[in-house]
Parts: structure tokens; sequence; C-alpha cells
């Protein structure tokens, strides 16, 4: 064979070797170039936070912790939005007086049936409790501070934890500056998570719970049970206390109530020693199939969030309907779609379930009223008004708690199937007593 014969075999081969070559040279490149991308966010991820400035135990500004935590602060920020409507929710500020008349009888003779709004987000947890109706129709003590200011702690440290509760609101609102802040779940100098609230501490002690011993999971549920939790003042020095040393469901929280002989006031159509339900996620949740499987509040309130190399939790608190993929989808693999009404569903068979419990309610006021007007005694009706409180009380469990049912959505449908039951037992018991 000749040598040009061997020519174009030989031709092809060097193509053959320019093209690996290149190939390699940029298979190499790419790999180089994906090295160094690794190795800047490793350091990106080893300068955060930023330590920009000391954060001293007792700074309470945001501002001031954002400047070390630029992320989380600006989603923080984020709370101050107050355009964004759920069904059931969001931060538009709504009265629910005007939405659901009926609340206005339901609580008669109670401040919320003056005042009761949709609530905002965690920005406003001081502006707006500073601006409600409910301050004039009655002199709230300095309970009412505990999870509405960020200045609460260092008030109780300086009055002493029984004297802050008594003290008239209205003394210490003018050192009230601060909603929601870092401080109240963070540690400045380690920035763990961390319990300020002395009442939270007290009721888990109570329940043999020590908090030293929480996994940073669960403490990610605890930081929020320091608020969102029914509560109640206890004696006259308005101690604020969780009425949690029987259980946490409505049933053990019934009990207690009924052991101590405790009322927040007396319902002003029928005379019933009536209980208000604050807002109680924590003991919701508590029963639901997410609490049993360890996902805590934040899994799903304030989900894990990726800038570069970072990640961090959002901090801008709010409805998972907002932020299906990064809320829900980590976990559920359904459409954004399907899981949106999988939650629709259930809150609203909830809701249907609180307008026909309101509407056996107000028929149990109404037979109530008028066995009174045709001279009942208060003898004749005490079985009917405590079957009344007993029915209302579940129901505002439910209707006061933040998720329409979708935190324990069997529970909430027993609650009310329960509230149903006695608020009927209450309008017969009082037709029975009836004069004729």
């Amino acid at each position: 064979m000749t040598s040009s014969d061997r020519s174009p075999w030989t031709r092809r081969n060097i193509g053959l070797l320019i093209i690996a070559f290149i190939v390699g040279a940029g298979i190499m490149g790419g790999i180089a170039a994906l090295l160094l991308s690794i190795q800047e966010r490793k350091v990106e991820a080893q300068q955060y936070p930023l330590k920009v400035v000391e954060i001293s135990k007792n700074e309470l500004d945001p501002a001031v912790w954002g400047r070390n935590f630029p992320r989380e602060y600006d989603s923080f920020l984020k709370t101050s939005t107050d355009t964004i409507t759920t069904t059931y929710g969001g931060s538009v500020p709504y009265s629910k007086l005007e939405r659901d008349p009926a609340l206005v009888r339901l609580y008669a003779g109670y401040p919320f049936s003056v005042d009761y709004n949709e609530e905002r987000g965690h920005y406003y947890a001081l502006i707006d409790q500073k601006k409600t109706k409910r301050q004039e129709v009655v002199k709230q003590p300095g309970a009412c501070a505990n999870c509405h200011a960020a200045e609460a702690p260092q008030l109780i440290a300086e009055m002493g934890w029984e004297n802050f509760n008594h003290t008239p609101y209205k003394e210490l609102q003018d050192r009230l500056h601060t909603g929601t802040s870092c401080a109240d779940c963070h540690d400045p100098e380690t920035m763990n998570l961390r319990i300020t609230r002395p009442a939270f501490i007290n009721a888990m002690t109570a329940r043999g719970i020590d908090l030293n011993q929480a996994t940073r999971q669960e403490m990610r549920t605890y930081v929020c049970a320091q608020c969102h939790v029914e509560y109640y003042f206890q004696g006259d020095n308005k101690v604020l206390t969780f009425p949690w040393s029987q259980g946490l469901t409505i049933d053990d929280i019934d009990a207690y109530y009924e052991k101590i002989g405790f009322k927040d006031w007396t319902h002003q159509e029928n005379g019933a020693p009536m209980i208000k339900i604050q807002h109680p996620e924590f003991e919701m949740w508590s029963t639901g199939i997410h609490a049993r499987s360890g996902v805590s509040c934040a899994d799903c309130h304030m989900p894990y969030i990726r800038d570069g190399a970072i990640k961090v939790s959002d901090h801008w608190v709010r409805s998972p309907l907002t932020n299906i993929n990064q809320a829900c989808q980590t976990c559920h693999r359904e459409s954004e779609q399907e899981l949106k009404d999988r939650v629709i569903s259930i809150q609203d068979r909830t809701a249907e379930l609180l307008r026909r419990t309101e509407a056996a309610l107000l028929d149990a006021s109404d037979a109530i009223m008028a066995a009174q007007k045709a001279g009942a005694s208060d003898a004749d009706l005490a079985t009917a008004r405590q079957d009344y409180r007993r029915g209302s009380m579940r129901w505002d469990f439910v209707s006061s708690e933040n998720s329409m049912g979708f935190h324990s959505p069997q529970e909430a449908a027993r609650v009310l199937a329960t509230a149903i039951d006695l608020a009927r037992q209450a309008q017969l018991e009082a037709q029975r007593v009836m004069p004729h």
C-alpha cells in the first residue's frame, strides 16, 4: 500500500483527535468552572452570617439584626404586606363582624362584639393592638402585651412577672414600641431558637416537659406556641396562664375551666357564664397528622429557601397557600392546584359546620331568652346555660383557630359536631323549663 493510500485514514484520525481534544478541553473547563463555583459557594456559606455589628442582649430592633442577617430581614419585612387574600384568611384587615354578623350576638357583652378584624402580618402585631376599639371597651391588663410587644421580656425582668401582668395596658403603652422582633425567638449570641415568654415555660413545665431537652425541630414549633395558643388571665393579678394542666384538647381545656370555676364574661343575652377562646393553633395542630409526622410550624409557614449557597428560613410568615411550592411540595408530590384544592375542600367543609353551629347556638340563645322572659329562674336555666357555654367554647375553638380546620380536619369536625349537639341540648332544655 502506498503513502497516498494511507493519507485519507491518517487525516481522518487527526480530525478525530482534534475533536476529542476540543471536547475534552471543554469538559475539563466545565469541571474546573464547577469546582470553582463550589469553592465560591463554600466560601460564601462560611462567611454567612455577616458579622457587621455586635447584637446586644437587649437589642429589639429587627433592622439592627438585619445588618448581620439581611436575607432573613428582607423576608421579614414582607410581613408588612397587607394585600394578600386567601379564601378564609390572608393579610387584608377586613371586619369579621361585618362578614359574619352572627358574631355580634355570639359575643354579646364582650369586647369582641364591638371590634374583631382579620389579623395582619407579624409586622403589625403591636400596631394593630394599639388601634383596636376593644381598648376603649374594657380596661386591658399588661398581660395583653406579652405576645404583641418585643419589650415584654425586658419589662417582666424589670417589673416582675405578676406586676407586669396586672399593670393596666394603658400605663405600659408608652413603653411599647416594637412588635414582633428577632429577639422574641433567637438568642443574640448564638442565634439558637429560644423561649422568651414565661407563660409557655410555666405551662410546659407543669406538663412535665423540659424545654432544655427540646430538639431544634421541636423548637421550630415551640417558638410559635409561645403566643399562638389559648390562654386566660388568672386571679386578681391577671397572670397570663395556659389552661393545659389536663391536656391540650378542647375537652381538656373545658374540664380545666370547670374545675377552677372560671368565666371571661356573662353573656349579655342569655346569662350564660362564658369563655372566650383565643387562637389555639398549637393545640389544634397537636391533634393533627402534621404534628404526628414531626412537621413543625416553621416547616410550612417559614419553609427553608436557598439563595446561592445559603439556606435560610423564609421569615415572611404567611399562609402556605401563598407559597405551595416551598411550603407543601417539599413533601407532597401532587400539583399545586391539587394541593390547593385539597386544602380548600377541608376549609369549605369546616366553614359549613361553623355556620351550622352558629345557627344552633343562636337558636339556643333565643330559647333561653324566651324562657327568661316567661319567668324561668336562674336555677331552672342552669343546665341550658351550661350546655350553651360548652357548645360555644367548642365553636370558638375552631372559629378562632387560624386554619379553618386544616391543622386537624378530623378534630375540627368532631369538635363542631359536639358543639352542635350541646347547642341543641341547650335549646331543648330551655324549652323544657319554659313556664306555661
